[in-house]
């Protein structure tokens, strides 16, 4: 089988791979589309120590024709944290693409039969490969109360910040974008301001929440110059390395710092459908599999947008 493997610290395409077999309660998957998002890239640097198959936002279709997306968290289902509602946070759980399960940027995937998700034939696969990432964005309204009354800046305005720009803005909040790209910018539309960051020091402590999509270890010191007392950094993307931050602003002003990660697939499926979201704008560039390695190099270019990889062009 082909794909894209990680060995830790790069990514080669390979032809030689084997082809999985599910196991109970479990489907194989033909892949048609998948796409590279900032956490691929940040595998490839040595985050999380993945070895396999990455890739976790994607179309694959059954064997009886059906397409599917499937939620990237394979939890046990019965141990506490499971039984207390908790599943992506399961401690015996795997992460496709990310932890200790093979992903899609192969021709085919494994997925347990219970994440996975019908896709409507309203989306074509170039938006239905956007359901994971949409899912994260909606995570964020589920972890806080976003209405008119909320001053919120997204920090970052690649894909995964202009994705949690356009979910606030459904909310009827206050939605500011900051960034270092003016085309990019351009992006949000006209119900979102924007800045770019080199004008953010007339904003300090501005902000009701800051929501951290830079991917960078400058973007959480960013976020808490601009959250105010007693306001919200959300935490979206993951940065390979560590750390260095001095929390001392964190007590005095008594700032919420919140994780946030995988989110509701539904909301993001019926945000597509109903046209709440429009994805297409941020699609840079596609190709084909075989090419995965110049669509990787693609997608890790300074500013770059979505990259998308047909897999398996003659199902799709």
């Amino acid at each position: 089988m082909k794909g894209l493997y990680c060995d830790g610290s790069s990514i080669r395409l390979r032809d030689d791979l084997p082809m999985p077999t599910p196991g109970p309660g479990e489907i194989r998957l033909s892949v048609r589309i998948v796409g590279i998002c900032d956490t691929d890239l940040q595998l490839a640097k040595g985050y999380m120590g993945f070895r396999g198959v990455i890739g976790h936002e994607f179309v694959g279709q059954t064997d009886a024709g059906q397409r599917v997306t499937a939620e990237i968290n394979n939890a046990c289902h019965v141990c506490p944290t499971c039984r207390d509602g908790r599943p992506g946070h399961c401690p015996h759980r795997t992460v496709l693409g990310i932890l200790g399960h093979d992903g899609a940027m192969a021709e085919h995937v494994v997925v347990p039969t219970v994440n996975l998700h019908e896709i409507p034939d309203e989306l074509d696969d170039r938006e239905a490969v956007f359901i994971e990432p949409l899912a994260a964005a909606f995570r964020i309204t589920e972890q806080l109360v976003l209405d008119p009354g909320v001053k919120i800046a997204i920090l970052g305005d690649g894909k995964l910040g202009m994705l949690c720009a356009w979910v606030a803005r459904t909310t009827g909040a206050q939605v500011s974008v900051i960034g270092k790209h003016p085309s990019k910018l351009a992006l949000a539309g006209e119900a979102i301001n924007t800045y770019r960051l080199d004008e953010v020091s007339t904003l300090a402590k501005t902000f009701d929440v800051v929501v951290d999509c830079t991917g960078s270890h400058s973007g959480f010191p960013t976020a808490l110059g601009l959250v105010r007392p007693c306001g919200t950094v959300v935490l979206k993307t993951t940065v390979a390395g560590t750390y260095t931050v001095n929390l001392a602003g964190i007590v005095i002003d008594e700032v919420r710092v919140i994780g946030s990660r995988c989110g509701p697939f539904p909301k993001a499926i019926s945000a597509l459908v109903n046209r709440q979201v429009s994805v297409r704008p941020l699609i840079a560039a596609e190709f084909p599999l075989d090419e995965a390695e110049s669509a990787f190099r693609a997608a890790s270019e300074k500013g770059a947008r979505k990259i998308l990889i047909h897999v398996n062009p003659a199902s799709a």
